[in-house]
């Protein structure tokens, strides 16, 4: 039963179904229409208030819980249901990875639409919290109050915050206190920021107005121990960029780099802007099976190290090399895979579009004293011709690692043509590598599928497939 509430539904006692797409929940209407609903576990029994309709879903939030699934446990983040991070860190680990596979399931079945293997289990990660090796954080000096604070008479004191967008909000800051994804120092030090920068009048970012100092702070921290930390300022204001600078140095001399950016465009990506060393040298060094790779700022690294080194023995497993194959390593990024199964191939050739990620990972190959590994820059499906195939020998394996978008059709053409006998194909999202699939089940018959969760309680999941030549 339904009624109306300024132009709004509440369905009563309406049961949480399933986990859907995003980390949102999913139940169904009493007029058949699904709903999505945050911050609820499936089995919940809840009361719906609505605030978005559409032609075939509902959008709403749980206002009141009849029943509470067996599936739910107390979430131990004080930002949680705010913040929007963590969207599952209310669901049973074991849940968590059950729903995960599930949706590698569904797209593989449901998109792909071709033969698939039994599924081998999700691997799950050992650490659930503290497992991050990057985070990010802006400056606000018109901290996102809670409904308390809205509600609450007292004076609200100072208003900057550090901290995380609210969803869907590009100007809003939830102003954090602890976060549970990055081991510590982290929190240590992004607080240290925030509260000598308030101590010391440092202006925090207006995001409307664009003006104000500190604007955005990264830390990246590695299993070696090393530490990276970068200060994203607006203005150039070189007294108390320095100041803020020196008492962190002082106040944490465990950080490995300590470097700053100037930057006034309209978007805070790092990409484009020149990267200032302070203190240290102007990467860390993480370290996997004995290799060693350096991360500057820019490089990109997968995002949990423990799991990163399991999801690469997935990779390496499913190649099955022998030593006498030739290696293609589409999307190599920094070449992590690509040296990280260099010692059971032949020879192994990376190739990927970012030319700073190509220059880490020569660097990297050289200080890993690895000769087998060439890497290549250029658009994938540009470089990858049969000029360069020609040049540098058939392959036996290809192990692609695209972005989300999955890769582009000719470079999927492509791999058909020379038709190596084995693609491994890792993916961070199952519904365009189903797709990817799909296209290729003329020549390749999918044997191994394993899905790997790197970003415990939250709905991401890595997956990696096996495909051999028919």
């Amino acid at each position: 039963m339904a009624k109306k509430n300024t132009d709004k539904v509440v369905f009563h006692q309406i049961k949480v179904l399933d986990a859907g797409a995003k980390g949102v929940s999913v139940a169904k209407a009493p007029d058949g229409k699904v709903v999505f609903i945050p911050n609820v576990v499936p089995g919940d029994v809840v009361d719906v208030q609505t605030f978005k309709k559409r032609k075939a879903y509902y959008e709403g939030k749980a206002v009141h819980f009849h029943e509470y699934s067996e599936h739910r446990v107390e979430p131990i983040c004080e930002h949680f249901g705010v913040c929007g991070g963590c969207k599952w860190q209310n669901m049973k680990y074991s849940q968590q990875l059950y729903y995960k596979q599930n949706e590698v399931k569904n797209h593989l079945q449901r998109i792909g639409k071709i033969e698939l293997p039994e599924f081998e289990p999700i691997l799950g990660s050992e650490k659930q919290f503290f497992y991050r090796n990057k985070m990010e954080f802006s400056f606000s000096n018109s901290r996102w109050l809670t409904e308390k604070e809205i509600d609450s008479t007292e004076d609200l004191g100072n208003r900057n915050a550090l901290g995380f967008h609210i969803p869907k909000m590009w100007d809003k800051i939830l102003d954090i206190n602890k976060c549970h994804l990055q081991e510590d120092p982290s929190n240590a030090i992004r607080n240290e920021v925030r509260d000598f920068a308030n101590a010391n009048g440092l202006t925090f970012f207006n995001p409307r107005a664009h003006e104000g100092l500190l604007r955005t702070l990264m830390l990246r921290t590695a299993s070696t121990g090393e530490i990276m930390v970068l200060i994203q300022f607006f203005e150039n204001d070189k007294a108390n960029r320095e100041l803020i600078l020196n008492h962190l140095y002082e106040k944490f001399p465990q950080i490995t780099s300590l470097q700053y950016v100037v930057n006034n465009k309209a978007n805070d990506t790092l990409y484009d802007t020149d990267i200032k060393l302070y203190k240290g040298r102007d990467y860390i060094l993480e370290e996997m099976e004995g290799l060693k790779f350096s991360i500057n700022a820019k490089s990109f690294y997968q995002t949990n190290s423990d799991q990163a080194y399991e999801l690469y023995k997935i990779t390496r497993d499913f190649a099955g090399l022998t030593g006498n194959e030739i290696v293609y390593d589409l999307y190599t990024g920094t070449g992590t895979i690509a040296q990280f199964v260099s010692k059971k191939a032949k020879k192994v050739i990376g190739v990927e579009s970012v030319p700073d990620a190509i220059k880490d990972a020569k660097a990297n190959a050289v200080r890993n004293e690895i000769t087998n590994c060439e890497f290549f820059v250029g658009d994938m499906k540009v470089v990858f011709n049969d000029d360069f195939i020609a040049q540098h020998g058939h392959p036996d394996v290809i192990i692609t690692d695209p972005p989300r978008d999955g890769m582009h059709k000719d470079v999927i053409e492509q791999i058909m043509k020379i038709a190596p006998e084995k693609v491994v194909y890792v993916s961070c999202n199952s519904a365009t590598q189903a797709r990817d699939l799909a296209l290729m089940d003329e020549k390749y018959k999918v044997t191994r599928v394993r899905p790997v969760d790197m970003f415990p309680q939250t709905h991401h999941v890595e997956n990696v497939v096996l495909l051999e030549r028919r």
